[in-house]
């Protein structure tokens, strides 16, 4: 027999931005407090919580929905719809190899397997040492000089190659 969930078992059910540590919930809570008044908020919101956390925490998604009197699926489609938002805290240095055209054309594809053979981690995921993390991006506007690569938000890298990678990813493991 299938158990039926009564009203009274849903209310016993902890809600979930009851399990945001504080001080998540703060950030959450301020995010929204600056962007809520914008015409489409939701946006702008995930884009500063993950500018003020490193990534949008899931558990944060339920009291966004609320606060924003959206559906929880709503957000969350918004969520994981762009590549952009993180799930998860990203490691100490975050490194973007650009996906263009233009890049691919130049290299990019082969530079990618060899950042991920290397690393032992695919696109969206940080080494287990939490010191890199391999994000794809697909345009840093250095079109004539790819492959390139950047490192953190203002470390630009033009024309890298395999080797080159490597000593960039050994400075940034040295500079955490």
């Amino acid at each position: 027999m299938m158990h039926e969930e009564t009203c009274n078992d849903f209310a016993r059910r902890p809600k979930l931005e009851s399990v945001l540590p504080d001080p998540v919930r703060t950030a959450v809570m301020q995010t929204i407090a600056r962007n809520r008044d914008r015409a489409g908020a939701l946006l702008p919101i995930l884009h500063d919580l993950q500018d003020a956390l490193g990534y949008v925490p899931p558990e944060s998604l339920a009291l966004i929905a609320s606060e924003l009197n959206l559906t929880r699926a709503e957000v969350h489609g918004v969520v994981t719809f762009y590549h952009h938002f993180r799930n998860a805290p990203p490691g100490r240095r975050v490194v973007r190899i650009c996906r263009a055209e233009a890049c691919q054309a130049l290299g990019a594809r082969a530079l990618e397997a060899h950042a991920k053979h290397t690393l032992g981690i695919d696109f969206h995921e940080t080494t287990v040492d939490g010191a890199i993390t391999l994000e794809p991006v697909y345009c840093l506007g250095n079109c004539g000089c790819g492959p390139s690569v950047l490192i953190g938000d203002d470390d630009l890298r033009a024309r890298v190659t395999p080797a080159v990678f490597d000593e960039l990813v050994a400075a940034a493991r040295a500079a955490t």
